[in-house]
């Protein structure tokens, strides 16, 4: 976490800027990366390379580019420009054209368009109401007026998740789920919330088709958080997943209770 100034300005809301103007138009070499401050200057080139028409190169630059700012859960000031860079190129031919056919001749790879999305789903959990408790909790009520990077990424919320919310109705279920998933965290910003009603019958055909462990945990903890009964909406796997966290929370509690010892030998059970 820095305090530093961002050097990106911020757009409209509801509005992306271009992503050719965002790479031509940002200073890179300047904003902090996970390698320290003014260590951005690989990332226009990086995220550029995103957008090969080739979806193999296309999958692996994503994950080179989105890698060179991602670390230990932190919003870094290069972060807000490439989230805007991500969001803005959702719709790019390049990341929808050609992802989801796989023959003989091409081994199956992940869309780059479910990657980019994860991604932005990652970080909005990095900055969700949730984290801006925590921190204030355990580093005072003004945690996220220090946290300037965090700040700006969260007033960019409602331009990222216009980007994201119309995928919500994507051909490939892989892409929707990834879709929605990425929605629940940015549709916390005030100015979203008209959208839940509809969000939560996203919530209910994704925990009907879907089995991914990750997923149906963040949609069930969403379906609490907006009031719903989610009772009917489990199944088995999902109160077993449930008792399991429960347990580890209360061994982790326990380990911490008696000072981080307690008699283990081993690391506390996260």
């Amino acid at each position: 976490m820095t305090t530093s100034r961002s050097r990106t300005e911020n757009p409209r809301l509801h509005a992306l800027p271009h992503y050719q103007a965002l790479l031509d138009g940002t200073d890179w070499a300047s904003l902090e990366t996970p390698s320290g401050p003014g260590t951005g200057e690989a990332l226009p080139t990086a995220l550029a390379r995103i957008l090969d028409p080739d979806p193999v190169t296309g999958s692996a630059a994503a994950t080179d580019a989105l890698r060179k700012v991602t670390h230990q859960n932190t919003i870094y000031e290069a972060t807000v420009p490439v989230a805007l860079y991500v969001a803005a190129i959702l719709h790019h031919p390049a990341i929808a054209a050609g992802h989801f056919s796989h023959d003989a001749d091409n081994p199956p790879h992940r869309p780059t368009l479910v990657k980019l999305l994860e991604w932005l789903s990652a970080t909005a959990y990095d900055a969700d109401d949730e984290c801006v408790a925590h921190g204030e909790r355990h580093c005072g009520e003004n945690f996220l007026g220090d946290y300037e990077e965090m700040r700006a990424f969260r007033d960019l919320r409602p331009a990222i998740f216009s980007a994201v919310h119309s995928l919500l109705g994507h051909d490939n279920a892989e892409v929707r789920h990834a879709a929605f998933v990425a929605a629940i965290p940015l549709a916390e910003h005030p100015v979203l919330t008209a959208h839940r009603a509809e969000l939560v019958g996203h919530a209910r055909r994704l925990l009907a088709t879907s089995t991914d462990r990750y997923n149906r945990d963040r949609v069930l903890d969403a379906m609490k958080a907006w009031g719903h009964d989610t009772s009917d909406l489990q199944n088995a796997d999902d109160i077993a997943a449930r008792e399991r966290y429960v347990r580890l929370n209360a061994e982790r509690d326990s380990w911490w209770a008696t000072d981080g010892t307690g008699g283990y030998s081993e690391d506390p059970p996260f």
